[in-house]
């Protein structure tokens, strides 16, 4: 069983999913893989619908420091539902500090396969937990924005917030 509840941010209202262990989703409802994502969480279990969720409230409460320029580190637990490898790619994602950005090839190389940069690029693609889980800090090698399931310009956005290159107020 699974538990959401839409959370709006700066850059658009995103739903919130979690299971008994953490948040297993967090993407933005207008992106592009969403509606596949919540389908396979169906596929798992029920999805019930909870505005007053404790931990999707202390989620709610996080991104709110996160989109104010004031929390870095997020202290949510996370439950990564998908295979190994790319539990093992999103595990590396979770190393990219703040503020700090690296190419697909050196996640590859992270990883531990330097030959698995498209595989790599394909599990930062089918990372259900936006933000939490910063695939939007993983660019081209020649430094340019690649894809994000939210859309690159909120790629940007997340990565000026992130560098403090963003004034908020």
């Amino acid at each position: 069983m699974f538990y959401s509840k839409n959370v709006p941010t700066l850059l658009g209202e995103m739903i919130a999913v979690r299971s008994e262990k953490g948040v297993c989703m967090l993407n933005f409802l207008d992106g592009k893989t969403t509606t596949q994502q919540v389908k396979e969480l169906e596929k798992i279990g029920e999805i019930i619908y909870n505005d007053n969720d404790e931990i999707l409230n202390q989620l709610q409460g996080e991104l709110d420091l996160y989109f104010e320029g004031n929390l870095e580190q997020f202290s949510i637990p996370i439950d990564f539902i998908g295979t190994e490898f790319q539990q093992k790619v999103w595990n590396q994602l979770l190393k990219i500090k703040f503020g700090e950005t690296r190419s697909y090839k050196e996640q590859a190389i992270a990883v531990g396969d330097l030959l698995a940069i498209r595989a790599v690029a394909n599990a930062n693609g089918k990372n259900k937990i936006s933000i939490l889980v910063p695939c939007h800090r993983v660019i081209g090698s020649d430094g340019s924005l690649t894809g994000f399931a939210g859309g690159k310009n909120r790629k940007q956005f997340l990565l000026d917030l992130e560098s403090k290159q963003l004034n908020l107020f």
